[in-house]
């Protein structure tokens, strides 16, 4: 099953890591070892809560005027 990572950086350092299929967030120090702990949270999650099969995820990314913020 494919799902989706969207990493951010931390500012204490290293990444978050958010999956949004299952609302799973973890952490690390480089983005190997953030997919890594995300990997690991969301099996967890869906052993207790599967997710019907879908089609592969799309992830995009749009612009907003900075003075919204």
């Amino acid at each position: 099953m494919q799902v989706t990572a969207v990493l951010t950086p931390a500012k204490e350092g290293g990444f978050v890591a958010y999956n949004p299929e299952t609302g799973t967030t973890s952490q690390g120090e480089t983005i190997e070892n953030a997919i890594a702990n995300l990997r690991e949270a969301v099996e967890l999650y869906l052993e207790m809560f599967p997710l019907p099969a879908g089609g592969p995820p799309l992830v995009t990314s749009f612009d907003v005027d900075a003075h919204a913020a």
